[in-house]
């Protein structure tokens, strides 16, 4: 049997990083990500690994730009305005192709707003928040095992395809502690990239890690080239639960902590004779538009709830082609909705898409 450790879900995301091998960490402190930094200092130097805490959320991004071009696995965290220092590191990261795990442990915003539980950064994670014409492979837990479960897998698919990742969570996942199965540690095993700049050796040409092309023909053909492998990835990583859909009238769509309010309300939902379900995405980019779009041919109507004025609504709408009517249950500024207040927009909903 598995042996489960109670941790706390920012303890879970370092740990499971270790654990994949990453051995590199840039990070500067804020709530309510601190105790990710505060596990790595302790861990990383026991095993060899590297934990600085830089100067600024701008220095560690670029931190992380430079390890990510020799091939090791390497990662950073912050929090929601602390992400927004980091958009154009991110942005260059991007245009070079390099894989990397940057963590969001959302705050309320816009500005600095509160450190209580926000998933109003869901635009910046999911449209590229910096410059250029790129996405990040975005990643949503649900849970404590999820925060480590999806750490492993951010590593993989950013590797994989070349993409940076993000771990989009939510200040009340990354504060709770819950049972985590953890994998088992490897040692990182590194393999030769055939585009990692790690030095010549005078054995073999020399490898450049560049985002800059001032021929605008060598740019488009860049551009294009890498928008096929978001399309591979489209096509192949999309990830998401369904819950109780079988028979549903009604489907709910909600990640992060707001999937979870939104469970409760189904079952209630049921208990009081509504055909309600659920659809949880797991990853926010591939978004499920597939899964919506099925799911369109079946409910009457749709209910995004989410921890934002609303964000996430605007993919429902376009996944679902605006053939079914979608509402928004949402609570912001650090507030997290009730599963009475999702029901409640749930009959709501139903009101108005029978009369």
């Amino acid at each position: 049997m598995d042996k489960k450790v109670l941790m706390k879900g920012n303890e879970a995301i370092a740990e499971a990083a270790i654990r994949a091998g990453c051995r590199h960490y840039f990070g500067y402190p804020i709530t309510p990500q601190t105790e990710l930094a505060a596990y790595m200092a302790k861990r990383m130097p026991k095993i060899g690994g590297v934990f600085l805490q830089a100067e600024s959320e701008i220095a560690a991004i670029n931190m992380v730009y430079g390890v990510a071009s020799t091939g090791r696995r390497v990662m950073t965290s912050s929090s929601s305005p602390g992400v927004s220092l980091k958009q154009e590191g991110i942005s260059y990261i991007a245009g070079s192709d390099l894989p990397c795990l940057i963590v969001n442990v959302q705050r309320g915003g816009p500005g600095l707003g509160g450190i209580q539980p926000s998933q109003s950064d869901y635009f910046q994670a999911t449209k590229g928040g910096g410059h250029g014409d790129y996405h990040l492979i975005v990643v949503a837990p649900s849970s404590v095992q999820e925060m480590a479960d999806l750490t492993s897998l951010a590593f993989d698919l950013s590797e994989k395809y070349r993409v940076p990742a993000m771990l989009l969570a939510d200040g009340t996942i990354g504060q709770m502690m819950e049972p985590v199965v953890l994998s088992e540690p490897h040692d990182p095993v590194f393999t030769e990239k055939d585009w990692a700049v790690t030095g010549t050796k005078g054995q073999r040409e020399h490898h450049i890690v560049n985002s800059l092309y001032l021929v605008p023909e060598e740019l488009e053909k860049k551009n294009f080239e890498r928008f096929e492998r978001y399309q591979a990835i489209e096509d192949n990583e999309v990830r998401y639960e369904r819950f109780m859909m079988d028979d549903a009238d009604y489907c709910v769509v909600a990640f992060g902590i707001a999937a979870r309010v939104s469970k409760n309300a189904v079952v209630e939902a049921r208990k009081q004779g509504m055909k309600v379900g659920l659809i949880r995405p797991i990853t926010l980019w591939p978004f499920p538009k597939q899964a919506l779009a099925e799911a369109a041919k079946q409910v009457k109507g749709f209910l995004s709830v989410e921890l934002s004025m609303g964000q996430m609504v605007e993919d429902v709408r376009l996944a679902v082609n605006c053939s079914r009517p979608v509402a928004l249950c949402r609570r912001t500024g650090g507030m997290i909705m009730s599963p009475d207040e999702v029901l409640d927009a749930l009959k709501k909903l139903a009101g108005g898409a029978e009369s």
